[in-house]
């Protein structure tokens, strides 16, 4: 494993397990398998309603705590100072953990000030040993870096080949920020799986074009957390430290980056309108 060493001195893996969209009855299966496999940093939220799940197998698994990273997010609906502070002990005790690695604002909507006060506190506290910000572009990251007295640590961000976030990964290296990736393979779209450079590149290394994405990104200098129910993908995404790019293989994959969401934007009215239906 390969790790990261954040601003404030924390180490974290280059590469851990996502639980988006893992089902809650399935996620205690899913996160022992990839304990079982290797993986020793653990990506949920609020949101995923399966914080509990997560919380049980790294219990369950035998492995002292100390030697996992895990991440949650406070939710939209927990925003602001007292709703975040209730919320973070909320989910320390669904994870069965006395402190987090990192918590992250999981979107820049409602009062993301006040939760990201709630969230020094508890650092402060000891409850979170680091702190930063999800999906936040790089207009909204700089008015909070600049307001708050624990700088960010992360920001996670949709990064892949097809939106590589150039801007935001230069201004996140001038700040000492990490930058973090949640969906690295655009969960499948664009036929990424398919995708001619990545296979050709694959073939040369006898690796998938998952593998040659995830390499791309950490050689990239970003944090990923892929994330699959299947044990042998589980193994799969974990192999790729036993290889490299040249430079070559990386100029074909940033040539790719189309440089725009394959999701959703927050600059556009629709998508925050929908963010708003959620609080409702």
């Amino acid at each position: 494993m390969e790790y990261v060493t954040l601003n404030n001195g924390v180490q974290m893996p280059m590469l851990g397990y996502g639980v988006y969209q893992v089902d809650p009855a399935e996620c205690e299966r899913c996160v022992s398998d990839a304990i079982a496999v290797g993986y020793r940093s653990i990506d949920t939220a609020q949101a995923y309603a399966n914080e509990e799940g997560v919380g049980a197998a790294v219990r369950k698994s035998g492995v002292p705590r100390e030697e996992f990273f895990l991440t949650s997010k406070v939710w939209i609906t927990n925003a602001g100072y007292e709703k975040a502070k209730a919320s973070i002990d909320e989910s320390l005790k669904k994870l069965q953990t006395d402190y987090l690695d990192l918590m992250l604002i999981h979107q820049p909507f409602n009062d993301y000030y006040g939760t990201y006060r709630a969230m020094e506190d508890a650092y402060r506290a000891g409850k979170l040993r680091a702190i930063g910000v999800s999906n936040f572009y790089p207009d909204r990251f700089i008015d909070l870096y600049h307001f708050v007295d624990v700088k960010p640590a992360v920001n996670q961000i949709e990064t892949h080949p097809f939106q590589q976030q150039r801007q935001a990964h230069a201004l996140l290296q001038k700040y000492g920020v990490q930058h973090e990736s949640w969906g690295p393979f655009a969960e499948g779209r664009k036929d990424l799986f398919q995708n001619p450079v990545l296979t050709g590149i694959g073939g040369k290394y006898g690796k998938s074009a998952a593998q040659v994405v995830l390499r791309f990104l950490i050689q990239s200098g970003v944090v990923v957390i892929p994330k699959s129910t299947h044990r042998e993908r589980m193994e799969e995404n974990l192999s790729v430290f036993d290889f490299s790019l040249s430079q070559e293989d990386m100029a074909a994959v940033q040539a790719l980056d189309e440089g725009e969401s394959a999701f959703f934007s927050h600059y556009d009215p629709d998508t925050v309108e929908w963010f708003m239906g959620l609080v409702r």
